[in-house]
């Protein structure tokens, strides 16, 4: 898996946690039951709010594909599907039935299943882009739901303080307690702003990021499952694919 997620949040909050320290106070003190209560809570409910219960459940569900994501070098893909390539222009595309269960890549590995069962390359070419198509959807959907979240942290965490303050005022007639409630009241404001910017919109930008490679990886998958099935040559397939990643070696190998 690739820890940036989880190592940038880690260095996030290291360093707040320091320069919470350096301070003279103590982590405990914005440490609150109550306003990180709303501010979670009331988050989540806003997020819950903005799209559909299914998507919803996608959404939290699906997240631990997204941060636990493995990227897929594209040089690898290319060396594989030249592989086939090579096999194929040797043995015929119907030998390659047997290399099909190899792969441990669903997309290729149903592609070129489809290929060998004689699909036509049009309609091999649609349905892996309609697959293709689908997976970035799902992920939009993803995205747009913790970006949403991101957006609504802040105004919620004044919200919090503003309940807060409005406590305080009740009670003026208790001086010695002002202070304490003050500062608790803003603990609301900096949880928004917190898991705003170190949870939700991070989370967002990884689902995006993580979208936007498998997508990448699907579609120079699918041209080598285009060219083997066009009967293409290993040079050809490769040069071709890895024009596609901006290998410069593809120039050599053409």
């Amino acid at each position: 898996m690739d820890p940036a997620t989880f190592v940038g949040m880690a260095i996030a909050f290291g360093a707040i946690i320091v320069s919470i320290f350096l301070e003279g106070s103590s982590p405990m003190s914005v440490i609150l039951p109550a306003p990180m209560l709303l501010v979670i809570g009331g988050t989540i409910g806003a997020g819950l709010a903005t799209t559909t219960l299914p998507d919803f459940i996608a959404g939290f569900t699906s997240l631990g594909r997204y941060l636990t994501y493995k990227r897929r070098e594209p040089g690898e893909t290319v060396d594989l599907v030249v592989s086939l390539a090579d096999r194929a222009r040797r043995e015929g595309l119907l030998a390659l039935e047997d290399a099909a269960r190899d792969v441990d890549d669903d997309f290729l590995r149903d592609g070129l299943q489809s290929a060998i069962d004689g699909t036509d390359p049009e309609d091999l070419r649609a349905m892996m882009e309609a697959k293709i198509d689908g997976r970035r959807a799902a992920d939009r959907s993803v995205a747009k739901l913790f970006s949403d979240m991101g957006g609504f942290a802040p105004t919620i965490g004044i919200i919090g303080t503003v309940v807060s303050l409005v406590h305080v005022l009740e009670n003026l007639a208790d001086p010695s307690s002002i202070g304490h409630m003050i500062a608790a009241a803003f603990v609301a404001t900096l949880w928004g702003l917190l898991s705003a910017n170190l949870i939700w919109l991070p989370i967002a930008s990884r689902v995006k990021r993580v979208s936007e490679l498998e997508t990448g990886h699907m579609e120079l998958a699918m041209e080598g499952m285009l060219a083997i099935q066009a009967g293409s040559g290993p040079r050809v397939v490769d040069a071709r694919l890895r024009a596609l990643v901006g290998d410069p070696g593809a120039k050599e190998a053409a």
